[in-house]
């Protein structure tokens, strides 16, 4: 592991913080590092207010998206909601047609099938849009390539409006309206809405034409939330806004579907962690085993009986889904040691059965054992498919591209991918892609990095300071849990390994002078015999609660010693 110790804002922008604020040193540290250096930021940062989201009709189409949705329901037209089998895709769809649906009955709904027909807007989904009739399709969290797509669609007559945030193409779309932020002469103020959040500023300027407040909108913002923390864009600005409400919505009142969700589950409260690791698997799910309908159906119920039916049902897809996670993961671990290949600087695996479903989860996987760039095949009709998994700081895009001479078709990001190739060629675009990473990469990416946010003393940590942190979520990407460094630990005698085969650490730790704190590290049980030795250790933690037989505590939970 390597820990980066973010650098610390100078003396006298504490002094000015602390001050304006009346709050210690730590948390003003805290705050400047997230950009907040007045009274009024962190006003907006610790209480955030729908009343300041953005103007929807900033966003670029946005009077032309109303006004052909307006046309539709004034002419009686059929209007399809399409959106992509993922839970930003799935949750727009649930948002947007469960909207349009509360006044006006001609709305149906379409995912495309994963494995026929593929991510985005599918010549098979406008050909069902032809033959039912659908004159206008609301296409969400896809779309903004689509040019082949959408001009067959015009040739069918069937208007298109694009509502999408990923970057576009230098060639757009020929749709009726194309709302993405990212769009370079969009003067939207914020560009980090996910496809679900764009799907709420058109019902935010659909409700605004009907005399609806933002108030009447809160009830979607549970499907917001959802998005937003399942597609790991910034919780900043804007998206801090709907993630805190979308939240409380979770917590206090949310739709049929998600509360069968929830209720499967002991969690009382949820963050938006929980909302990461619980909910959104459950709903992507549905799209990696079965079909991505399944998760509209749950999201948009409303009788609570039929949805416990199909949250049990989701649950079967989630079980099987983590059943062949952990199986073909143990595989492919098995297949880097056959293979004599746990030294290299890529990991690239193949087998032609295992389930296209869960090969990027596979991906990610092996990166937490081997922490370098991995590639996940399987077998996709007469070709290979592949999942592909990045480490901080390496595009794995560019390293692609470097290999394109090998591949089909490449798409994705500087982290995640996805290819085709055909299988004569596995074998030497595996050996190009080793030399094209190991040529390129620094060797110090291949260590997993901590960043850490402040040194602290162990009695700097009180209920206090847990109090105001717990004010600082939700966290995520540009706000992320604050992570601590603390120097000449000891261990009380308590230290013991817990869990199956004990890969887990728990301990009491203390510097000289100071109370004693419980700690928790996961998957740090290697670390047990270190810490029970006299010598002092440093830590990076983030701050917890435990919570045991009614009783709240603060805890460390350990992120690594040394």
């Amino acid at each position: 592991m390597r820990w980066t110790i973010k650098p610390k804002p100078t003396q006298e922008s504490i002094d000015h913080l602390t001050k304006e604020l009346g709050v210690d040193d730590l948390v003003a540290q805290l705050l400047i590092q997230r950009g907040i250096t007045n009274y009024e930021q962190a006003k907006a940062f610790f209480r955030p207010e729908l009343n300041h989201l953005h103007d929807p009709f900033l966003m670029k189409d946005m009077h032309k998206a109303v006004e052909r949705i307006e046309q539709a329901i004034a002419n009686d037209e059929n209007i399809m909601v399409y959106g992509d089998y993922d839970v930003d895709g799935t949750t727009s769809v649930a948002l947007m047609s469960s909207y349009l649906m509360e006044t006006y009955p001609n709305v149906a709904t379409y995912i495309p099938d994963r494995y026929s027909e593929g991510y985005g807007i599918s010549f098979q989904g406008i050909d069902f849009a032809a033959d039912n009739d659908i004159s206008l399709m609301i296409a969400l969290d896809c779309g903004i390539k689509a040019i082949g797509q959408i001009k067959y669609a015009k040739e069918k007559g069937i208007d298109v409006i694009v509502c999408d945030h990923h970057r576009p193409g230098e060639i757009l779309p020929d749709a009726v309206a194309i709302l993405d932020p990212k769009q370079k002469d969009c003067e939207y103020p914020y560009k980090e809405l996910c496809g679900c959040g764009v799907g709420f500023k058109l019902i935010q300027a659909l409700g605004s034409k009907q005399g609806k407040t933002i108030d009447d909108l809160i009830l979607y913002l549970d499907l917001v939330a959802t998005a937003i923390a399942a597609d790991i864009v910034p919780i900043t600005g804007e998206n801090r806004a709907l993630a805190y409400y979308g939240l409380m919505v979770i917590n206090e009142n949310p739709r049929t579907g998600i509360k069968a969700l929830i209720d499967q589950t002991k969690k009382r409260e949820l963050t938006i962690t929980d909302v990461v690791f619980i909910v959104a698997p459950r709903i992507n799910a549905a799209g990696r085993m079965k079909h991505g309908q399944h998760a509209v159906t749950l999201l948009t119920e409303i009788d609570f009986e039929k949805a416990k039916h199909y949250a049990s049902e989701i649950e079967l897809f989630n079980t099987e889904r983590r059943s062949l996670d952990k199986e073909i993961t143990e595989e492919a671990l098995v297949q880097i040691q056959q293979n004599q290949e746990e030294d290299r600087f890529t990991s690239v695996v193949y087998n032609e059965n295992w389930h296209k479903g869960v090969i990027g989860i596979v991906a990610s996987r092996l990166t937490e054992t081997y922490y370098r760039p991995t590639l996940v095949f399987t077998k996709s009709g007469d070709k290979l498919a592949a999942s592909a998994r990045s480490v901080k700081g390496f595009d794995i895009y560019n390293a692609l591209e470097g290999c394109s001479d090998c591949l089909e078709q490449f798409g994705g990001h500087m982290y995640a991918a996805g290819l085709t190739l055909l299988e004569e060629q596995y074998e030497a675009f595996k050996n190009q892609f080793e030399k094209v990473v190991s040529e390129s990469i620094d060797p110090e990416l291949l260590k997993p990095e901590i960043s850490v946010d402040a040194k602290m003393e162990m009695n700097q940590i009180t209920p206090k300071l847990m109090r105001i942190l717990k004010q600082f979520a939700p966290f995520g990407p540009g706000n992320m849990t604050p992570i601590f460094m603390a120097e000449g630990l000891k261990d009380t005698g308590y230290a013991r390994g817990v869990g199956e085969g004990e890969k887990h650490l728990k301990c009491s730790l203390y510097q000289t002078g100071s109370n004693p704190i419980g700690g928790i590290g996961f998957n740090l049980g290697n670390k047990l015999e270190r810490v029970k030795s006299i010598k002092p250790f440093d830590a990076v933690f983030s701050l917890d609660e435990n919570e045991w037989n009614g009783t709240v505590s603060l805890q460390l939970k350990l992120r690594d010693i040394r």
